[in-house]
């Protein structure tokens, strides 16, 4: 048995969206833990930023767009223990504004790359047996609101297909899970807040028991669900919401 459950010490970890704000944070904690990581991005400067503050050696680094070009990255991709999508958007738009462009837009980098990219590495034998997928979705998946159809759509969407890979690869122990999270401080809530006034998101974190998340408060429970310590975890959809749906 292993006697450091909690320690990533040695596995092989591909994190998408390693650029900034959960994926950095991600890719920083789990170097720490003693993970070999690949980290991509669509952002050169900041994924090199990434790469400068991660512990260790042997780490390697790909600018890519997901919804374009993924051949490059699973070449690279041999032997993983472990597979981390933080790459997505959220987009606020009320429903009698949708049109086939904005569905694509939010679908493909949120929804459609992420199960592109899996479904490639899986067929191509590029994960080991034994490994954990974590899959970064949101609150909203399970308490859609309103302007969010597509965002929560995309999100349950991935949920689903998380659950089905647990039950799919459970023969060679390959675990899936979600995070299902509520308001953290990333550039994405930055980006929240120009559709949505401070006034409006200052009353909205009051909401939060515990106020908005860190990205280290994720990074740490992706960490949970890449180590053996969670070894007996697949198909959940684990909330981190800092309370909010405690009483509901």
């Amino acid at each position: 048995m292993n006697q450091q459950p909690f320690s990533l010490q040695g596995k092989k970890i591909l994190i998408t969206g390693a650029s900034s704000g959960i994926g950095a944070q991600t890719a920083i904690t789990a170097s720490q833990m003693g993970a070999i990581l690949i980290i991509t991005g669509r952002n050169k400067e900041n994924l090199f930023d990434t790469l400068t503050k991660l512990h260790g050696a042997g780490h390697v680094t790909i600018e890519t767009d997901l919804c374009e070009n993924i051949e490059s990255l699973i070449d690279l991709c041999d032997g993983l223990d472990g597979i981390v999508n933080c790459a997505g958007i959220t987009k606020h738009l009320p429903i009698k504004f949708i049109d086939k462009k904005s569905i694509d837009a939010v679908f493909n980098i949120n929804y459609t790359a992420p199960v592109l990219l899996i479904n490639q590495l899986l067929k191509k034998k590029k994960v080991n047996a034994g490994a954990s997928i974590v899959l970064l979705s949101s609150l909203a998946s399970i308490y859609p609101f309103k302007g969010g159809a597509l965002y929560s759509g995309a999100k349950a969407a991935i949920d689903n297909f998380s659950k089905t890979i647990a039950l799919e690869f459970s023969p060679q122990k390959i675990r899936s899970n979600t995070i299902n999270s509520g308001m953290v401080r990333t550039p994405l809530l930055d980006g929240a807040q120009e559709t949505i006034s401070k006034e409006a998101m200052d009353a909205h974190e009051k909401s939060y028991p515990l106020g908005f998340g860190e990205t280290t408060d994720i990074a740490n429970m992706v960490v949970f669900l890449l180590s053996d310590a969670s070894r007996w975890v697949t198909g959940t959809t684990i909330i981190m919401d800092g309370g909010l749906t405690a009483g509901t």
